[in-house]
This record gives C-alpha cells, structure tokens and sequence, in this order.
C-alpha cells in the first residue's frame, strides 16, 4: 500500500502523530510516499520532524492559529482575518496538494487535521480516498466533552474541524479511552498514536514535579507557585531556557525545551504540569504519571481536552496554575488508568492498518452536493 501524509504543522502534536503512525506502516511493509506539511512564513517544518520522517516532506503554506503575544491566548479574529489576507497563497497550495494527489498516485491519503486535505477533496475532489486522522475529530462524537457557554470559540472549533474533512471516507477519533464508534458521523474512535521514544522507556516512582510552560503567563505562575511551596522540588521546561540547565535554587531548575530529555524527565517524575495538549496529557497518562491541564486561554479545543482527560482519569483539569489541586491529587490517583490506557494504546496497530484496507476498498463516491450540504450541518450540532 502506498500512503501519502497531509499534515498541519502548527504545534508538535500532528507531527508527532504522523511519525508514530509511519512506524506502523513500515512495520506493517507498507510504503509512505511522501508528506506534505503545512507552514507559515513564520513556522517552517520542525526539526524532529524532518530528521525523522524517512519519505521525501513538501512545505505548503497554510494559516495558521495567531496567539497573543503577551499571554498567549489564542486570538481568533485575528486569525480569520489573517487567513483571509493569504487567500492567494492558500490558493496555489490547494492546487499543489491536487496535482501531487494526481501525479504520485497513493492507494489512500491520510490527513493530519490540515486543512488543505479538506478543501482540496471539497473543491477538486480528488479520486484517491482520504482518511482524516485526529483528537479533535472526537467533536462529532455523543459522549463529546465540552465547557459551559463559549459558544464563538465552539462555532469557530468546529468550522475549523469541519473544512479539515470533506470527503473523507471515515473520521478517526483519537480518544483518551475506548468509545463506541458513531457511523452517522463517520466517526471511528481509535487509540493515540504516540512515538516509539516515549512507549521504550521505563517509569519509576521520582520526587519531582515537571512543567512544560511555554505561556510567560504560567513560568511567571510557575515561580509564585515555587514560593508557595518552597519545599516541593519542580523541573521547568521552557523555551525561555537557553542553557540546558539553569539552577534557580534547590528546589527549582529550568530547562532548555528538548523533546527527548522532557520525556526522560517525564519518566522519572511524580507528576506534569502542562497545557492541555492532547499529545502531552496521553504521554503522561502512558507513563502513568497525573497531570494538571492547563488550558491556553480562549482555546477552545484546550479546554475540552481538559475536561475529557478529568473525565478519563488522567489528570485534573485547572484554570490556573493549581498546585494546590495536584498535591492533592496525587495520593489519589488510580494506576489502573494507566494500565487501561496501555491496553488501549496496545489496539491501535491493527485498527489503524484496517482503516487504511476499508478506505482503499470501492465505494461510492460522496454527491457533488457534499461540500455545502455538511456547511449547512456544522451550526445545528
């Protein structure tokens, strides 16, 4: 089977998820072709990624999400207006996607919730099927997670996930736990996908809390957090950091961002404190480790994230930087949570390899009318 990745390029998550599904492929003796990854002006194709995906990767340009600067906050105006503004680049990078679809011939594409995959299947509905892989796809499901109110940052979240889509022959839902399928929605429920580094190493019992803070909000929340609690030893990571290591005192030291020693470090912890990344949140919950998730504010699918992790067990959602709420947490913590979610994990080589087969299979084709017959649908639900 050969199998060409779309993959939106903003954050490490879809990334990540790309390169932990190649590994299945390839064991599987299946060949990926190729990735096409979208990047801004300001965000180019990572480094982890580049120097670990084998297939040839293409750079397409695709807006992407626009932050504050001061608190980073996701800024959704400004995001939709900037997305307007590169409708000529955009554009060129649709077609992009269509002839490379065309030309390299693939038995299946898989996307990584990018939205170039959707628009083009919408638009130019390309012959080769498409499977759409990601947590936010989980949206369509019944058993959703979702805050009270912000009713604008739903709409917005669930656009954005709708344009990622269109014309793709099954949905899969990457889920903290097992979920019943939903096929009136195409949805599928599978495990997440999570790299080889984190699912080779083994976890022990430490005495440290960790922190992933990339916010200038939660490193500042993070110190007054440390002078609260002066004897709980904390390892910070940030991108503040330009050192490897830089002791602050005995209790408290920073690092420089390094995926591969944050996961070393994660291993080794009593506990994590981050965003409410889903990737982050599973690889805590693999290693057995609770989690205090913190959303970015007005980041919507942040906030769903933390309310399903509480819900799965796998940590306890916060608006802040709550230690208080972990201390506590912690001596409660069921370790069978990570035993279930192992076993769940453990499900995903032989579900993900046989959506690829049933996408390849004939079927029919979705109407002309598909594209603006599921706009009509995205505000009823």
């Amino acid at each position: 089977m050969r199998v060409l990745f779309l993959v939106q390029g903003e954050g490490r998550g879809h990334l990540t998820q790309a390169l932990s599904l190649a590994q299945i492929l390839k064991t599987a003796g299946h060949d990926v072709i190729g990735a096409l990854v979208g990047v801004t002006a300001e965000r180019g194709v990572p480094a982890f990624f580049s120097e670990k995906f084998t297939a040839p990767i293409t750079p397409l340009f695709s807006p992407g999400l626009v932050y504050n600067a001061g608190n980073n906050s996701l800024e959704p105006f400004k995001t939709t207006v900037q997305a307007i503004r590169s409708m000529r680049p955009f554009w060129q990078s649709l077609q992009q996607v269509r002839d490379t679809i065309e030309t390299q011939r693939p038995d299946v594409v898989v996307n990584f919730y990018e939205m170039l995959g959707g628009l083009t299947y919408a638009l130019f509905r390309p012959s080769v099927p498409m499977i759409c892989i990601a947590h936010q796809y989980f949206a369509f499901h019944s058993n959703f997670q979702r805050p009270k109110g912000q009713w604008f940052y739903r709409q917005a979240f669930k656009i954005n996930t709708r344009l990622t889509c269109f014309g793709a022959q099954e949905l899969l839902a990457l889920s903290f736990d097992k979920q019943a399928d939903e096929p009136s929605q195409r949805v599928r429920v599978v495990p997440p996908l999570l790299r080889q580094e984190l699912t080779d190493l083994k976890p022990t019992d430490g005495d440290f809390l960790l922190a992933y803070v990339t916010q200038p909000g939660l490193r500042s929340e993070l110190m007054k957090a440390h002078l609260q609690h002066p004897t709980v030893r904390m390892d910070g990571f940030h991108s503040g950091v330009t050192a490897p290591d830089q002791v602050i005192d005995d209790t408290l030291t920073y690092h420089a961002i390094d995926g591969k020693r944050f996961l070393e470090f994660m291993a080794r912890c009593k506990a994590v404190i981050t965003t409410a990344g889903f990737e982050s949140v599973c690889e805590a919950a693999y290693l057995g480790k609770p989690a205090l998730m913190i959303p970015q504010p007005n980041h919507f699918e942040q906030a769903c994230n933390a309310i399903d992790g509480q819900r799965a067990g796998v940590g306890v959602a916060a608006s802040h930087f709550d230690l208080e709420q972990l201390l506590k947490a912690i001596p409660n913590y069921d370790s069978t949570v990570s035993e279930r979610f192992r076993a769940w994990h453990a499900q995903g080589y032989f579900l993900f390899l046989a959506a690829l087969n049933r996408a390849i299979m004939p079927k029919s084709k979705p109407s002309g009318g598909f594209f603006w017959t599921r706009m009509r649908h995205i505000l009823r639900s």
